[in-house]
């Protein structure tokens, strides 16, 4: 009778499952990745993704829960139902698609390297050699710089803030980062005075994906299919642009590769 029952339970909370119609959807967030994703004077979520998951809901119709999260566990918490989807600057990867499946991407910029103005680095294998590079743990840039950088000293952080404040320290020599998060973030800031882009641009599908979407259960499918409708919705509308000038003078969108 006991296992008649288990069997009933669980059958009933899968078919609960199969019947989502999404109108309520918890979502990760990281809230410490500005412009993205950051926490405001007042305690409240603000950012250029913050306000596009909202948007987004408001076109799905959709009561959602904004959730915050380390990015480091982000998708064991996502697989841990302790949220729906994940919308925090997470590049689509063939490494990341192994266990989570990708919306259609809605932004998409270069990596690049930061340091502090004057620094003369060949920014090769051998160039970086003995040298500390800062990246934020489980980013493409943390997969990148580990691959790559095998001689270097590699620093990992929780938070993105944290590194810019162990390189204006002098903790780490440079960074790996989001270009725009870091030129946003970091260096139109007072604290990223005397700081610079430099080296290549980080595009290599590889390491850098094809750009930033939001990441869900590979189950959810028709999850995943309602935010999509979402974002070309957005787009099509106007809301997208309008949200992103806030933040940015230029295309977001666009097509040069993205955390």
């Amino acid at each position: 009778m006991q296992r008649l029952t288990l069997a009933s339970l669980l059958a009933a909370a899968s078919t609960a499952a199969l019947a989502n119609d999404w109108t309520r959807i918890r979502i990760g967030v990281e809230g410490s990745y500005p412009p993205f994703s950051q926490m405001g004077p007042d305690g409240k979520l603000i950012g250029f993704e913050i306000e596009l998951a909202n948007a987004l809901c408001a076109e799905m119709k959709a009561q959602c829960t904004l959730v915050q999260q380390d990015f480091d566990g982000m998708i064991p918490a996502l697989q841990a139902r302790k949220f729906d989807m994940i919308m925090a600057s997470m590049s689509i990867t063939e490494e990341r698609r192994k266990s989570v499946d990708f919306s259609d991407k809605y932004y998409k910029t270069p990596n690049r390297f930061v340091v502090k103005a004057g620094t003369k680095f060949q920014f090769t294998t051998e160039g970086m050699k003995g040298r500390k590079i800062g990246v934020q743990r489980a980013t493409i840039n943390d997969r990148f710089v580990t691959d790559v950088f095998k001689q270097s000293g590699i620093v990992r952080y929780a938070k993105q803030d944290d590194a810019y404040l162990d390189l204006t320290a002098g903790r780490v020599d440079a960074l790996v980062v989001d270009g725009l998060a870091a030129e946003r973030g970091f260096l139109k800031t007072p604290a990223g005075k005397g700081y610079q882009f430099d080296g290549p641009l980080l595009v290599d599908p590889k390491y850098f994906g094809i750009g930033v979407g939001a990441a869900f259960r590979k189950q959810d499918a028709a999850l995943r299919e309602k935010v999509n409708a979402a974002i070309k919705a957005v787009r099509a509308n106007g809301t997208y642009q309008r949200i992103a000038a806030k933040y940015f003078d230029f295309d977001i969108y666009g097509d040069a590769p993205g955390k």
